[in-house]
């Protein structure tokens, strides 16, 4: 049995605790905050739930990672499909994405039914289906990829299929390279595919991944879902596995210092003056945070990559308490639709307003909002560097102040196009930086979302420089979405019960019935 504590219940670490817990080991998470989830958490204020960052989940599909993950565990998760997941607003049309294949073909061709390249645009996100059932059959088998070793690359080369063959001609392309090559060149189409690769792969089709791009696009496809009270009833009942399996899961530790000895983590220190030894580490952190929780100790690759790695995305979001009286609000007359995508303008870049996500909570969802009322997670890419400058240069108030004013308008401005009236109906507003992420997720700049997806052969793995130490989270492959961290999460399990393999097989043995 090894002595392992987990840095944060994000749904990273909290899988990763309750595997180990499982496996027999002596797990502890410490928490910074009073709930689980991270960015992926649910918080409460004035009678409304709120998700903080993430509003939809994918990957409890079968085979998919919160399914094996599921099965491992004993959790029957407290989801419900969506479908259709999610419509999307450009300058001059509507896309719904639809679950069903069938009805998503024809929603396409009827979306661009204007387009002379209308047939080259069906076939293109017919070619992307199949990659994705390609990448996502591969993904299943866990492989241990980046490889950070032999064992890694045999482990990969094990899971490759005959299937996995339809994958080889964009191994090295992008997602725009390869909608091109098919004869897509259409505004509206690529512009629509680039809103669907910002929130999914942190990057837009010039530069994401044709593979990872294929397979987090499709999504919808395979099923997303709403859980029960918020995005952060995820962690919750990972945090529940970690207890009944004999793990403890502590809130209000913020870990302040890891103490290392020999070249190894010894214990980590919290603000609260707790010391717990452990055997092994793994950080649901950003590598900024690790390597300041490590101050000296950090190991030179370790900082060398925080000062050479650029700055993931941040958010600016609005949450919103808004009335839904039947009958009466637009909101009501929604079409069983919740969430939406919005892009204002084809000729400026996606993010900083001219692109949003919007996630209303359930209607009649009393757990997330009064009767009548409903919570409204409103969000959109923005740059970090000019709020942080704002926010440290002296005197600089005022004018951070001024750019919350303009970013709410933007949100707010698109929004309505998709629920007229929505603002004569707000009842609670709260605005959201990075500055805010930063203190409530105590991450590096308020960050979010993971490293952009731009290929195979640039995807971080879990370690650290250390030998006992692990990342889990959105920083390693694959690194966005929910359904991603679990699967890194997967990986890292795997590499600690391989090194203590006298109890790894209480656990994988569950996944064979």
């Amino acid at each position: 049995m090894a002595k392992v504590v987990v840095i944060g219940a994000g749904v990273g670490g909290a899988t990763a605790a309750a595997l180990l817990a499982k496996a027999g080991h002596d797990v502890t998470v410490l928490e910074a905050h009073v709930y689980p989830g991270g960015c992926a958490g649910t918080f409460y204020h004035r009678k409304y739930r709120f998700d903080a960052g993430a509003t939809l989940a994918g990957g409890f599909h079968p085979g998919g990672p919160h399914d094996v993950v599921g099965r491992l565990l004993g959790i029957e998760w407290k989801v419900r499909p969506v479908n259709p997941a999610w419509r999307v607003l450009l300058p001059d049309r509507e896309v719904t994405q639809f679950g069903d294949p069938e009805r998503w073909r024809s929603e396409v061709k009827q979306a661009f039914a204007d387009s002379r390249q209308r047939d080259r645009i069906v076939r293109f996100f017919r070619d992307a289906e199949r990659v994705s059932d390609a990448v996502w059959d591969f993904a299943s088998r866990k492989p241990a990829w980046p490889p950070a070793g032999i064992g890694d690359l045999l482990r990969t080369a094990a899971a490759l299929r005959p299937q996995t063959l339809i994958t080889l001609p964009h191994l090295f392309e992008t997602m725009g390279a390869w909608a091109r090559r098919s004869g897509v060149t259409d505004r509206a189409a690529l512009t629509f595919l680039d809103a669907q690769l910002l929130i999914s792969a942190q990057t837009t089709s010039d530069n994401a991944s044709a593979l990872f791009g294929a397979a987090a696009s499709d999504l919808p496809r395979k099923g997303v879902t709403h859980p029960e009270g918020g995005i952060g009833g995820i962690a919750e009942q990972l945090v529940e596995a970690v207890r009944r399996f004999g793990g403890q899961v502590l809130f209000r530790q913020e870990v302040t210092r890891l103490e290392v000895k020999a070249g190894r983590v010894a214990a980590a220190h919290t603000d609260k003056g707790g010391r717990f030894e452990c055997d092994l580490c793994i950080a649901n952190l950003t590598p900024w945070d690790l390597a300041r929780l490590l101050g000296e100790d950090a190991p030179a690759a370790l900082r060398r990559e925080t000062r050479m790695r650029a700055e993931p995305w941040g958010a600016f979001t609005l949450y919103l308490g808004v009335e839904d009286e039947a009958g009466q609000s637009p909101i009501s007359e929604m079409k069983s639709v919740d969430h939406y995508q919005v892009v204002g303008a084809y000729d400026r870049p996606l993010g900083e307003g001219n692109s949003i996500f919007m996630s209303f909570s359930e209607r009649g969802d009393l757990k997330r909002a009064p009767a009548g009322h409903r919570a409204l997670t409103i969000s959109t890419h923005t740059r970090l560097a000019e709020w942080w400058e704002l926010r440290e240069t002296p005197g600089a108030k005022r004018a951070y102040d001024d750019r919350v004013a303009e970013y709410t308008e933007r949100l707010l401005g698109l929004a309505e196009r998709a629920v007229p009236g929505l603002r004569r109906r707000i009842r609670l507003q709260l605005p959201g930086t990075p500055v805010t992420f930063q203190f409530y997720t105590r991450r590096h700049r308020g960050g979010v979302g993971g490293f952009p997806f731009t290929s195979l052969f640039a995807a971080r793995g879990p370690w650290t420089g250390l030998p006992n130490a692990w990342l889990v989270g959105d920083s390693i492959f694959p690194g966005q979405s929910t359904a991603g961290v679990t699967m890194g999460a997967l990986r890292v399990a795997d590499d600690v019960l391989r090194a203590y393999p006298l109890v790894a097989r209480r656990v994988f043995s569950t996944a064979a019935r």
